[in-house]
């Protein structure tokens, strides 16, 4: 998303947000106490924005204070089967929802047959608004997550879904953290590959989204995404954009996606050298690691997987 010019920005107070200093200095005294990771406390609750100053969700923060647990306590009040089905059935691409821009139709929708997916997913409180712009008579939102929380709870959810509802989700994603602190690539390239080649072949017949381009891209950013870790989807540089830019455990991971059938084999890792995508990391003393993922849509698999690491 390009810098927003000050001048285009409308803000005003939100009635509740006198609450947000008060409850980010208790929620980060409680985390400083259990040892919990600033990164986590600041990105799980914080962030429901209208524009004005952002906002805990107050539910969340009741329930911390009452429980002395870190937990997605607003997400785990229902479960969204029917934006999850929505979202899939309209093949959305998961990596867009970090960042959507829309139009005040945002805010006058209603009507559920013809609602937007930006419009339905800010009025069910799984996106909010970052800021907005004015153009003359037009009046732009720029969407985001509102906070860990529901990036990695929805993200969950979809998972799940994408997989045919998977028994082995969750097994899968506590040994990609493992993997990934060991920077095991062969155990990863055998998890990623086993992670698709576990999905029910009825499933793949009866899901047209198994036969969109961007469904391999997407269970791949929701698998990461479950794990509340740090992504930027299509990250910008000089160069053009990488599909997927993953910081962890002080390293940099830059991954690019590609589908066989519409390139060459090899053709991930020969952009990610080409385009020069690492040149904005060196320099900052931090492991950078090339990862090329090709899948076959035909083959429903992923059937080359790619690292070069630059250090």
């Amino acid at each position: 998303m390009p810098p927003v010019s000050g001048d285009h920005i409308i803000q005003r107070p939100h009635p509740f947000a006198y609450v947000a200093q008060e409850a980010a200095i208790g929620i980060q005294t409680f985390a400083k106490i259990r040892g919990d990771s600033y990164y986590y406390v600041d990105k799980t609750g914080f962030g429901y924005n209208w524009t004005g100053e952002a906002v805990y969700n107050p539910f969340d923060v009741l329930l911390l204070f009452d429980s002395r647990q870190f937990r997605p306590w607003w997400f785990e009040t229902a479960t969204p089967t029917f934006l999850i089905e929505v979202l899939t059935g309209r093949h959305t691409f998961v990596p867009s929802l970090e960042h959507l821009l829309t139009d005040e139709q945002l805010l006058s929708t209603f009507d559920v047959d013809y609602i937007t997916t930006e419009a339905l997913l800010f009025q069910t409180g799984y996106l909010t608004i970052e800021c907005r712009r004015q153009f003359g008579l037009l009046m732009q939102y720029v969407l985001r997550y509102p906070n860990l929380e529901v990036r990695a709870s929805l993200n969950n959810a979809l998972l799940h879904h994408l997989r045919g509802r998977a028994a082995d989700t969750p097994h899968q994603a506590a040994r990609l953290y493992e993997l990934l602190l060991a920077n095991d690539f062969n155990g990863l390239q055998a998890l990623i590959t086993a992670f698709f080649a576990s999905i029910p072949h009825d499933w793949y017949r009866n899901n047209p989204m198994a036969q969109y381009e961007g469904y391999y891209a997407s269970v791949f950013y929701a698998y990461f995404a479950s794990l509340g870790l740090d992504l930027t989807p299509e990250e910008s540089s000089s160069a053009g954009r990488v599909d997927l830019t993953l910081r962890f455990n002080d390293q940099v991971y830059l991954i690019e996606f590609k589908v066989i059938e519409h390139s060459s084999a090899g053709a991930a890792m020969a952009q990610l050298k080409s385009k020069g995508y690492a040149n904005q990391y060196q320099g900052q003393g931090q492991p950078i690691h090339l990862i090329g993922v090709e899948s076959s849509a035909a083959a429903r698999a992923v059937v080359n997987f790619e690292v070069k690491t630059l250090v």
